[in-house]
């Protein structure tokens, strides 16, 4: 047979090469399918003015939060489905039409023909659409490496899938900083090329290599409820962190609440659910299995923990760092993401190797290892200065980097090793939907606890800087009392928004005198009056970062040793401790 498969050359599913063929075009698919789950991430300023829509405007806000919410939350809600339709239908046919979808959303969105609202709108519903795309590549990407690749090598290919899929959230800064420094059409267009040529690579190439289960049915109540609830908790939690009335966070709205406890109690209902369904979405006796329940909850921590650092590391760039070093604002995102490439470097260096030799020792050593090298890197960020010396901060992020590449790769093969051949799909796509919803997570985690550290010394900042350059105390007064979630969107955006809250307040710039005018929206005057304020919210933020990559860590030291599913007996070193009885049922 493999002289067979020979003669009909590396595109065979039993060519000895077809499984590089599926690793490249896996990785292909899942590197894009993230690097645009963060470019927007960093090109929100060149976007908003392409558009023409100012995205410091309250009335605006929406638009911005759905913009870095929208592909992330649906992709965290849909990964799940898709990996459960992958099994039923075929893991290759369902990645493939990923490919496809994604692709003509990246057509549409570089062609978006509107402006304001209409033009954010537009985004945001193709962005959806895309990440329906991305959704199935992410879902099933995974489970079709897992089946290409022989047990002992597993690790190194889904470690270097892994690496790809962490490592385009960085890249995608670093994408899109440059591309939207030159024209923010780009930052959608350069998807179209690669997306096409994915798609023609992946119908050519790609062949299933695993046994379908054409009797298998959608769930589809535990699809609908589970969608719902999840997308409930995380809008909830999202616009926690708009004002409400006179706080300067919305935790007190009722609609915050009820869309919190709604999605909360749909949740719970949904676990029960799937408990009694016989084909269920989410297959809850995976949970059996300690490398799969561990290494999901690790996963999850550090997930939180990676999107939030890369939101406060955006803000300390492009809203601080970069000012105060001469960068102009128009060309702050470019350099923030060129500035963040020790961070990427660092994962690219330690994923691949970490993945293979997690073959030969197992994940627990190098995950374990490397959260806790996260968590101290979260602890040096906050030693440093505000207006650091480079060299220390490339150090710190290099780290980081190194210490998120040890974790990601072994802990996703040791979840894909520990499960049925039957069950890889919907195991990848639950890993998927823990990885995503993670990161939406982050938004209104790390923005809350950032807004609460403002909250507290941001006004008497604003008054002392205001009043020190001529604008009247009653000003200066209503000024300090506007929510810090604005200053921080500024921030996050690159933006200078002194000019924009003067009018607000209703200050004449001509009762000021132009050393004053001059001084209050240049270059270096909200910088330097916000970094003081933005260490007091960053020690909230990295602190509780650290604590979850502990917790992370720990998750994976339960997760256990080297182990792998084959075929009803869970097989595993002479180190490792015998599997529980619960386990051996389950597998």
């Amino acid at each position: 047979m493999a002289e067979k498969a020979a003669r009909k050359g590396a595109f065979h599913k039993d060519h000895p090469r077809y499984k590089w063929i599926a690793l490249s075009n896996t990785t292909l698919g899942i590197l894009m399918a993230t690097i645009n789950g963060s470019i927007v991430l960093i090109s929100l300023p060149s976007i908003f003015k392409g558009i023409k829509i100012n995205p410091l405007d309250p009335a605006n806000t929406s638009y911005l939060l759905w913009m870095l919410m929208g592909y992330i939350l649906v992709t965290a809600v849909l990964v799940v489905s898709f990996g459960r339709l992958g099994d039923i239908f075929g893991r290759v046919r369902i990645y493939n039409l990923g490919f496809v979808i994604f692709t003509l959303a990246a057509i549409a969105l570089s062609l978006d023909p509107l402006t304001a609202g209409g033009g954010a709108l537009w985004l945001i519903l193709w962005r959806v659409v895309q990440a329906v795309g991305g959704s199935m590549l992410f879902a099933n990407s995974t489970a079709i490496l897992t089946d290409a690749f022989p047990a002992d090598r597993r690790g190194f290919a889904i470690g270097l899938n892994q690496v790809a899929a962490i490592a385009g959230t960085f890249l995608g800064l670093i994408v899109g900083g440059i591309l939207a420094s030159v024209d923010w059409h780009l930052v959608f267009i350069v998807s179209v090329p690669f997306g096409l040529i994915g798609t023609v690579w992946a119908y050519v190439s790609l062949h299933e290599t695993s046994s379908r289960d054409p009797g298998g049915k959608i769930d589809w109540p535990g699809n609908i409820i589970f969608g719902v609830g999840l997308t409930a908790l995380l809008a909830g939690i999202t616009y926690g962190i708009q004002p409400y009335g006179h706080s300067s966070q919305g935790w007190g709205n009722p609609w915050v609440i009820g869309a919190i406890v709604g999605g909360v109690v749909l949740l719970v209902f949904f676990v029960l659910l799937e408990l009694r369904v016989k084909q269920p979405m989410f297959d809850m006796h995976l949970f059996k299995i300690r490398a799969f329940a561990w290494g999901n909850i690790a996963g999850l921590v550090a997930s939180v923990g990676r999107g939030g650092l890369q939101f406060m590391l955006i803000i300390w760039l492009q809203g601080i760092w970069l000012p105060l070093h001469g960068y102009s604002y128009e060309s702050t995102p470019f350099w923030a993401g060129i500035y963040l490439l020790p961070l990427t470097i660092g994962f690219l260096v330690s994923g691949p190797i970490s993945g293979s030799l997690s073959d030969r020792f197992g994940q627990r050593t190098f995950a374990t290892t490397g959260l806790l090298i996260v968590a101290a890197t979260f602890i040096a960020l906050l030693l440093i200065p505000v207006n650091f010396n480079y060299w220390a901060f490339a150090i710190i992020t290099f780290l980081n980097g190194i210490g998120s590449g040890m974790f990601a790769a072994p802990n996703r093969t040791s979840i894909m090793n520990s499960v049925s051949a039957r069950s890889r799909g919907a195991a990848s796509g639950m890993t998927g939907t823990f990885q995503n919803a993670g990161n939406s997570l982050s938004i209104g985690v790390f923005f809350s606890l950032m807004i609460a550290g403002l909250a507290a010394t941001l006004p008497s900042a604003l008054f002392k800087g205001l009043t020190a350059h001529g604008v009247s105390q009653q000003a200066a007064t209503a000024a300090a009392a506007s929510p810090p979630v604005g200053n921080l969107f500024a921030a996050f955006l690159g933006y200078n928004p002194i000019n924009a809250l003067l009018k607000e307040v209703g200050v004449n710039p001509a009762s000021l005198s132009p050393a004053d005018l001059s001084a209050l929206t240049g270059k270096s005057f909200f910088p330097a009056l916000i970094s003081q304020p933005f260490h007091s919210g960053l020690v909230i933020v990295f602190v509780t970062a650290a604590i979850l990559s502990i917790i992370g860590a720990a998750a994976s030291v339960l997760a256990g040793g080297k182990y792998m599913h084959v075929d009803t007996v869970q097989v595993k070193t002479v180190s490792e401790k015998t599997p529980t009885s619960a386990e051996l049922s389950d597998v």
